[in-house]
């Protein structure tokens, strides 16, 4: 239903682009040595956490610009950066080896939606790193649309741990900052 309605603006508009807004949005995740499973570093973080609610800003400055709700929110663009605080590491390479995923899980349904992924070997820096990212509610049904839109879900960030990080005792803030963008 929200396709048809985006498709209707579109036609509307006679070729030009629909009413957009966008506005990054940061969230902070940890990994830590001593919580690391199997291997597996594993993060998650309800998105309207944090403080000031970045997330629900974004939404609500998307209503006031594009005049209501909005038919369709993307992520265009997502960076992580190892934080101020962290101890232990002082490089992503030393928390990482191989691709880091970022999620999207819906409160109640549990539903998971891929936002991105990036490769991170023993080379990598502080970044900020780019993440490739896919993440478009088009891709959601209309109630996780809605969970979507009124921030009930949690940022998952889950990679595996980089050789020696279990043992080093470290504990990493790491800031994934998302360029959401949000459609008439």
């Amino acid at each position: 239903m929200r396709k048809l309605g985006l498709a209707l603006v579109v036609l509307a508009a006679c070729g030009s682009d629909p009413v957009s807004y966008s506005q990054p949005v940061g969230i902070e995740l940890k990994a830590k040595s001593g919580e690391t499973a199997n291997n597996v570093i594993t993060d998650d973080k309800e998105i309207n956490t944090e403080s000031s609610n970045p997330y629900g800003a974004f939404v609500s400055d998307a209503r006031a610009k594009i005049g209501g709700d909005p038919s369709r929110i993307t992520v265009d663009h997502v960076e992580l950066l190892l934080g101020a605080g962290s101890t232990g590491v002082t490089t992503l390479g030393e928390i990482f080896l191989g691709n880091v995923d970022l999620l999207f899980e819906v409160s109640d349904t549990n539903d998971t939606f891929t936002v991105g992924s990036v490769a991170i070997d023993a080379e990598t820096a502080a970044g900020p790193i780019g993440v490739d990212t896919t993440f478009d509610t088009d891709d959601a049904n209309d109630a996780d649309f809605a969970k979507i839109l009124n921030g009930s879900f949690k940022v998952v960030m889950r990679g595996n741990a980089a050789l020696g990080f279990t043992t080093k005792g470290a504990d990493a803030n790491i800031q994934a900052t998302f360029t959401f963008a949000a459609f008439e």
